[in-house]
């Protein structure tokens, strides 16, 4: 009864209330529904996905050097230009084009007289070199070569050969190709993952690509900025990209 005059006498109060009330319930289901927004906007798996492939280098760069050292310049010239000529007639005779060889510039050094750790200012000798370097797709053959070549060492000329620097002509193309290949399989491990939770992997958020590792074959050497093996003629590429997929 009591209540009964209480809301006669404050109607206004009662009707105040009752729209507070409702306004309070309707803007507590819009947070959680904006929440929920929120955490489907956030939600997503970061994947790493890879690629490996072998590859055979399918070029090589070989360098060789003769040097000479005589009391004077034009001797140690002479010198050089004997050692010169028989290297190019091995090469010659191995059927390597001249198209394929190109001369670097001639190196030349002073040996200084020195007496108690001093330099006397007199010189002792010249010291010319001359390197060569050798560009070519026939990698085996010339892999071959680089290692028969020490021949000349037994015949007195005084050679160096440097270790042969194998590359892969395609490596951007193939770049590309494996790019999306590591990207298949981040997208197909997401799909795992998404699938034990009972969830469905939505699109891709964002991408980022790795460093290449180009190694010896069945190396597990790997480099944080990379790495480009050149030493060998046989290798496996890998790529590495890490994706961020939405969840639906």
């Amino acid at each position: 009864m009591e209540s009964t005059r209480v809301g006669s006498r404050f109607p206004e109060l009662f009707a105040g209330l009752t729209l507070l009330s409702a306004a309070l319930i309707a803007s507590s289901f819009l947070w959680a529904g904006a929440i929920r927004n929120i955490k489907r906007v956030d939600d997503g798996l970061l994947i790493t996905g890879s690629a490996k492939r072998p590859i055979k280098s399918d070029y090589i760069v070989w360098r060789v050097a003769v040097s000479s050292q005589q009391p004077t310049a034009p001797a140690a010239y002479k010198q050089l230009k004997g050692w010169t000529e028989r290297v190019q007639r091995y090469l010659k005779e191995a059927k390597i084009p001249d198209s394929e060889i190109s001369f670097n510039s001639l190196e030349t050094t002073t040996v200084p007289e020195v007496i108690n750790n001093r330099e006397t200012g007199k010189t002792l000798a010249y010291k010319l070199s001359q390197r060569l370097e050798i560009r070519s797709n026939q990698v085996d053959r010339y892999s071959k070569l680089s290692q028969q070549i020490t021949e000349l060492i037994n015949e007195g000329v005084p050679l160096t050969s440097e270790p042969p620097e194998y590359l892969y002509n395609e490596l951007s193309k193939l770049r590309i190709e494996m790019i999306a290949e590591a990207t298949k399989d981040a997208k197909a491990r997401a799909e795992s993952i998404a699938k034990s939770t009972g969830n469905r992997v939505g699109g891709v958020r964002s991408a980022d690509t790795g460093v290449f590792q180009i190694t010896p074959r069945n190396s597990t050497t790997v480099s944080n900025g990379g790495s480009y093996d050149t030493s060998s003629i046989e290798k496996d590429i890998t790529a590495v990209v890490s994706v961020k997929f939405g969840i639906d």
